[in-house]
């Protein structure tokens, strides 16, 4: 787990060293986490934003700026050529390995495209 340090005015330190002895959080950090956790969830095009700038610089993978930005591989795909990042292919490390393992499992495939795969071409 990543540690920052940071600066805010001290009525928001009262009001959160308040709520942690209210019993609302279990610590601040707690708190401050709840905080971020539900700034992105709220704020959709932020979260896209955080995950393109960070694919972008190349500290992340496609798979994990799509986690990131809470949408499928593919429309992360999509979303990064329309910011005109150009895309890497591919694999960085084991976890990335893992993680391309893993999205293949979860392809789904219809029973047609099934059975044009096993029928005798003409």
């Amino acid at each position: 787990m990543a540690r920052i340090t940071g600066s805010y005015p001290d009525d928001l330190d009262l009001l959160i060293e308040g709520a942690v002895e209210a019993g609302v959080f279990g610590g601040k950090s707690d708190a401050l986490r709840e905080f971020v956790r539900e700034y992105f969830e709220d704020h959709e095009n932020e979260r896209i934003a955080a995950a393109v700038a960070l694919y972008e610089r190349e500290r992340i993978t496609l798979g994990d700026a799509a986690r990131l930005a809470a949408v499928n591989r593919w429309t992360m795909r999509d979303i990064l050529r329309e910011h005109g990042v150009e895309l890497r292919f591919g694999l960085v490390d084991e976890d990335d390995a893992a993680y391309e393992r893993e999205a293949a499992r979860e392809l789904e495939f219809d029973e047609k495209d099934a059975n044009d795969e096993e029928s005798p071409a003409k």
